[in-house]
């Protein structure tokens, strides 16, 4: 048995911490403690690292193939590791929610985010867990393009550290239970 937990980003220091790369942030917080390395793997066009958790084996997981083509990797390493869709979670930015808001969906539509509509493309198939993490709405003047490959300022940084934390509480529990529906129950609000 094993998990691919995929935090969603666009790759280069241009793009640290920037609003876009909420999913990648969520997954470096989630693996601070665990000892854990990633590796380029080309072949996936990601990078990689694992670990064991309760007797199981976790790839966390941040595609280098900018947002748009997020898929392309999911597909890739879930074929290679002979996962199933219930194996995957998705970590990724929505900007219609307030920043730092988390919500838990077991399926849906891509809502106009790019790299969930690369992943329903490439793996066939909207079934599958997520985690949102809001960046909240573009201010009046500002496109959407400019507002999600932004920083975040000193108050909604503040909120997206606190918010974080919660995203990796929320991953502990559901990896010790294997239960994404508890954990959306307890985490959702």
């Amino acid at each position: 048995m094993a998990k691919l937990i995929v935090g969603l980003g666009n790759p280069g220091s241009k793009y640290d911490k920037t609003r876009h790369n909420a999913g990648f942030m969520a997954i470096e917080r989630f693996v601070e403690n665990l000892n854990v390395t990633f590796s380029e793997e080309k072949n996936f066009k990601a990078a990689v690292g694992s670990s064991f958790i309760n007797g199981e084996k976790i790839y966390f997981v941040k595609p280098l193939t900018f947002m748009n083509e997020s898929g392309q990797a999911v597909h890739a390493l879930m074929t290679y590791y002979n996962l199933a869709l219930k194996d995957l979670v998705v970590i990724y930015d929505d900007l219609d929610m307030m920043v730092g808001k988390i919500r838990f969906r077991q399926k849906g539509s891509a809502g106009g985010h790019n790299g969930i509509k690369s992943i329903i493309k490439h793996v066939g198939s909207q079934e599958f867990d997520r985690i949102k993490i809001g960046i909240g709405r573009p201010k009046p003047g500002m496109t959407v393009v400019n507002h999600v490959l932004s920083h975040f300022d000193q108050d909604d940084y503040a909120t997206m550290q606190a918010s974080l934390d919660k995203v990796a509480d929320a991953l502990n529990f559901y990896l010790e239970t294997r239960d994404f529906e508890q954990t959306m129950q307890k985490y959702n609000g």
